[in-house]
């Protein structure tokens, strides 16, 4: 499997490759990138024939999809699929902003919004920031305390939009497997992004999500697989979910690095190509910041990995 090897997302028209980016990081997750920076890495991804990118409003409050538009806009429209997600309006203030972000701009911070109205606002001022005529995928972001609002607004809404053959897809991305599964029994949706949980550290996406998946026809998107951080490179202080990592986990990801390095396989090759051990896994996604971090993910992604490695990790 290639990374820029094709494949249908779910029941839809869309074809999406293996290996597709997160752009969170080129919007100023943990430190800053340059505008530069940020369109070399994206243009990076395209020359590697990668063609699915994910971005949301709320990396860098709106700066990812602005950069990810300018790099994007010379290629041809049908040519890359683009996600973005629903679930937080950008509004003038200077309270609520994450401290894991930088160089936000100025006066403009997120607000919870997964109502009708306000999803269709949102999809309008992504459309406008990013400087293109479509969004392929939108994905109900992060409702871990709006499933309610969720479905009786954000879904509707984007149910609506698929209908009119305004966008490809109706998707959710959490961090989280349940109110996924929830979403996947309760609605008609035709993807989700399943960020850190289903991962060589943490597998409770198989649970329900991932069979009901695989049943329903949901493609299944798999982000997070370094678990923010870990799995790329386990040590003390590294970032594990977002967080320091705790000394449990620590010694789990150093004794799975050991293993790998038993079969000369680096430990985010296997990381990076375990979610796809499950049928319902279509393509994985690795937030990258430089074009060194794209090659980076595409080499990990072509990295033979043995079969033994695969029973050994098990």
């Amino acid at each position: 499997m290639g990374p820029a090897d094709r494949v249908r997302l779910g029941r839809t028209a869309l074809e999406v490759t293996r290996l597709g980016l997160g752009l969170a990081p080129i919007g100023g997750l943990y430190s800053a990138v340059s505008e530069e920076a940020a369109r070399a890495t994206v243009e990076r991804g395209l020359r590697h024939g990668l063609r699915l990118f994910d971005t949301a409003p709320l990396y860098g409050h709106g700066l990812s999809e602005r950069r990810a538009g300018m790099a994007l806009k010379a290629r041809p429209r049908s040519e890359f699929v683009l996600s973005t997600k629903v679930g937080r309006l950008l509004v003038p203030g200077s309270e609520g902003a994450q401290p894991i972000w930088a160089g936000l701009p100025e006066g403009i911070v997120p607000s919870f919004d997964f109502s009708y109205d306000g999803v269709r606002r949102s999809f309008e001022e992504s459309l406008a920031r990013l400087g293109l005529e479509r969004i392929d995928i939108l994905h109900i972001h992060d409702p871990d305390d709006h499933f309610d609002e969720a479905m009786s607004g954000a879904f509707q809404a984007l149910s609506d939009l698929r209908a009119d053959g305004i966008i490809g897809a109706v998707g959710a991305g959490m961090n989280q497997a349940e109110m996924l599964a929830r979403f996947a029994r309760e609605g008609d949706f035709d993807c989700f992004i399943l960020a850190g949980r289903y991962t060589l550290l943490d597998r409770s996406g198989l649970d329900e999500l991932l069979p009901l998946c695989g049943e329903r026809g949901i493609a299944v998107i798999a982000a997070g697989v370094y678990q923010s951080g870990l799995l790329a490179d386990p040590r003390p202080g590294a970032s594990d979910n977002y967080e320091p990592v705790q000394m449990q986990r620590l010694k789990r990801a150093l004794e799975l690095q050991g293993i790998c390095a038993e079969f000369g396989v680096p430990l985010r090759a296997a990381a990076v190509q375990f979610p796809f051990s499950h049928p319902a896994i279509t393509s994985v996604i690795v937030g990258v910041r430089s074009p060194e971090e794209v090659d980076d993910a595409v080499a990990m992604m072509s990295h033979p990995v043995p079969d033994a490695l695969w029973e050994r990790l098990k």
